[in-house]
């Protein structure tokens, strides 16, 4: 599998959990169920695409500007993401902070598949071999572990 491949997949998964997390109630089993699956895949997610593809893209001078962008909106997404992982489910705030993360994870995964994929195709091919799709997978594996580790090291700072 590409890395384009393997990305849209991830991304196509985080649509769908957001709709069914917009759809959620009060601090219900349903919506904890939900969120843990969305919290763990997207921190897994976010650090192996950094590791795997953005590295990649920053290390040429055509995908600089791109590529630090989009990691750049990892990082105010991943503030949205700890913000409500630390919330009462319950809250009458929890949603509107919730609408929010929605709206700017959508925006920047459009933008990834629409602004930095054809400018990763030129730049560092297309991974007709899925070496890079193959290593995102594996790094993500591995980060799956650590995305607790890492929330507990950034309250910390």
């Amino acid at each position: 599998m590409t890395i384009y491949d393997a990305l849209k997949s991830d991304h196509d998964k985080h649509r769908d959990l957001l709709k069914k997390l917009a759809a959620t109630q009060g601090d219900s089993g349903e919506r904890r169920k939900l969120w843990q699956t969305f919290y763990y895949d997207v921190g897994a997610h976010a650090a192996a695409e950094e590791l795997a593809f953005y590295s990649k893209l920053i290390a040429e001078s055509d995908g600089q500007s791109e590529g630090r962008h989009s990691v750049a909106e990892h990082k105010e997404l991943d503030d949205l993401i700890q913000g409500l992982n630390d919330m009462d489910f319950g809250a009458p705030g929890w949603m509107a902070r919730f609408s929010t993360l929605k709206e700017r994870y959508e925006h920047h995964i459009k933008e990834e598949e629409d602004d930095a994929f054809p400018i990763a195709r030129e730049v560092i091919g297309a991974d007709e071999s899925g070496d890079i799709g193959g290593n995102f997978t594996r790094h993500k594996k591995e980060e799956r572990g650590l995305v607790d580790e890492k929330a507990e090291n950034a309250l910390e700072d």
